[in-house]
């Protein structure tokens, strides 16, 4: 398949993408979660190239793209911008979005900021609501030994969330709610390495874990808006996903509808958990919504 690789300049810096494919379908634009994971995750999904174009990019601030020494750039409305200008800049007139995690929040907070034109939207794990998140999310960690407990929440509450134990304790649970493959796949791993290299923006937007929720992210929460959103849209979820089902339905009855897809054998990163199946459910998604479009152009 055809690649292309280069850089786009946004507002504080620039963003690297990856555009693979050459397929006739209508372009895939992909956003990865975070706030700073970079895209690598995300790679199963360039098999769709063989049908359609799928673009990847590392927001600011991670990846391959600049990291600005500049604390006021990580807030939602200016990765909101940079989305509305990357999506110019490569010329994506027509386009599905999909969205990982705070990918989809973006894409949400997009979509009801820029009222933009879209084909589909897509949202892989993500929640409509950080208070929402930060409740469950907190509400699985129960299930988890209480000296795992007492070591995070007294971690968190003296500042010590860079400290080696804090991040020791934090992986059963990564294990059972985020990626339950033992091995990660290469592409995961790498994602992982990063951020830890780099964690300035997770801190910044996120804080230092799901169920410390300090950044600048605290307070957002669209869930009173989602009736406002006309898009096809379709939502994946983990039988095990940090993004629980409480909140993947609170996604999918409030937007009128849309398609709620639950992968059993999953928890937060299913494209990479339960790869063909995903694909399958992703691709018959984004053809379903071509074809309803083109006898639509039809009739009319």
């Amino acid at each position: 398949m055809t690649s292309e690789t280069g850089f786009i300049d946004v507002p504080g810096g620039r963003v690297w993408f990856r555009s693979v494919g050459d397929g006739e379908g209508i372009p895939l634009l992909c956003l990865h979660g975070g706030p700073g994971f970079p895209h690598d995750y995300l790679e199963e999904l360039e098999g769709l190239g063989d049908r359609r174009r799928v673009v990847f990019y590392d927001q600011l601030g991670c990846g391959k793209s600049d990291r600005p020494d500049d604390m006021t750039l990580w807030e939602i409305d200016r990765f909101v911008e940079e989305l509305a200008v990357v999506r110019e800049a490569l010329g994506l007139e027509r386009l599905h979005l999909f969205g990982s995690s705070w990918g989809g929040m973006l894409a949400l907070q997009y979509v009801l900021d820029r009222r933009p034109r879209l084909e589909s939207l897509v949202l892989a794990s993500s929640p409509a609501s950080s208070r929402r998140w930060t409740a469950d999310c907190t509400r699985l960690l129960e299930a988890f030994p209480a000296t795992m407990r007492e070591t995070i929440r007294r971690h968190e509450a003296h500042g010590f969330t860079g400290c080696l134990k804090y991040s020791a304790a934090l992986l059963p649970y990564y294990k059972r709610h985020v990626c339950r493959l033992d091995p990660l796949p290469e592409y995961v791993h790498r994602t992982f390495a990063a951020i830890d290299r780099n964690p300035e923006v997770y801190f910044t937007m996120n804080g230092p874990s799901e169920f410390h929720v300090v950044g600048t992210l605290k307070h957002w929460d669209i869930i009173h808006r989602l009736g406002e959103i006309r898009v096809p849209t379709l939502v994946t979820s983990g039988r095990y996903d940090e993004a629980t089902p409480l909140i993947a339905q609170t996604v999918h009855d409030g937007i009128a509808g849309s398609r709620w897809v639950i992968f059993e054998e999953s928890s937060h990163m299913a494209h990479a958990e339960e790869p063909e199946r995903y694909m399958h459910v992703l691709d018959g998604f984004l053809t379903d919504v071509e074809s309803r479009a083109a006898s639509s152009e039809v009739t009319a």
